[in-house]
């Protein structure tokens, strides 16, 4: 049976939206520009974006998962990032690495249906955490750690508080390029401004605190202590409107991520971002508790 035009527009933007929400903006003029930055920074990654993009809500249809949240993208965001991260982290040149992306993207779609339903707090990007570490896990354990990518020690990074900035909001999606991250902002803003502007102060926050604390200057440079704190702002913005909020989330996000223990042998991805979110708005819960009778 031949597809309609209405079913591929709405298909379309139901793949766009998934791409947007990776921070929290149902709106497919967020995932063009999404998509715009992601290719600017690395054209294999953005193959790896649309796979999972495509994979991810695709997933939720056959599996008739709820067609609301389906519609607005809630299933394809973390699958998106599970697409970026397992080319960001492994060779192309390798087999495995495009099945465990298409087995990736799958199984955190699988996981968003699971805690959206039995859950009672927004799991946020934890799919796509715990599935990159397991995608990694399982392709060193077949592959050795020859199935790499060699990031170079040393990229653009010209110094310019702005820039690392910038950088922050790329990072987000596992890119260092300043374009991207203006293009990430421009998205933002297309479907609320105010959250653009909250993207900008988490990372702005997280990275004056690692320039403060003296951290790894090419890490700074590349944007690492940005990115966690630019989600943590957005998500407890949509908690509370005001600025205290945001502010505290980019810092314990920022905390979080220097302090990451590196024994674990996995990298932090957004789990700073989730576990500050979650801190916060467990403290939040209790305060509503405590002081609900004063």
């Amino acid at each position: 049976m031949p597809i309609s035009q209405e079913s591929a527009r709405g298909a379309t933007l139901i793949v766009l939206r998934g791409i947007g929400q990776i921070m929290f903006q149902g709106h497919g003029g967020t995932g063009l520009c999404f998509l715009a930055g992601i290719a600017i920074a690395s054209p294999i990654m953005l193959v790896g974006a649309l796979i999972g993009a495509i994979v991810g809500p695709l997933t939720a249809y056959l599996a008739s998962f709820n067609r609301s949240d389906l519609a607005q993208g809630i299933y394809g965001f973390n699958s998106t990032l599970v697409g970026l991260g397992t080319l960001f982290f492994l060779s192309p040149n390798f087999v495995i690495t495009w099945v465990l992306l298409v087995t990736g993207s799958v199984l955190a779609a699988v996981i968003t249906f699971l805690a959206k339903r039995f859950l009672k707090f927004p799991t946020y990007t934890a799919p796509f955490v715990v599935v990159t570490w397991i995608i990694i896990a399982i392709a060193h354990a077949m592959s050795g750690t020859g199935i790499d990518v060699a990031h170079p020690n040393s990229p653009d990074t010209s110094r310019g508080f702005i820039y690392e900035v910038l950088r922050g909001e790329a990072e987000v999606m596992l890119g260092a390029n300043v374009i991207t991250g203006i293009l990430f902002l421009v998205g933002i803003a297309l479907s609320d401004r105010w959250h653009a502007a909250m993207a900008f102060l988490g990372s702005l926050v997280g990275t004056a605190i690692a320039d403060y604390h003296g951290d790894p200057s090419q890490s700074i440079a590349i944007g690492i202590y940005g990115y966690n704190g630019a989600l943590a702002a957005i998500a407890l913005f949509l908690q509370r409107k005001c600025l205290t909020l945001p502010l505290l989330a980019a810092i314990v996000a920022t905390l979080i991520t220097e302090f990451f223990p590196k024994e674990l042998g996995v990298p932090a991805l957004t789990a700073p971002f989730v576990l500050a979110t979650w801190l916060l708005l467990a403290t939040i819960q209790a305060e509503a508790r405590l002081f609900s009778k004063l």
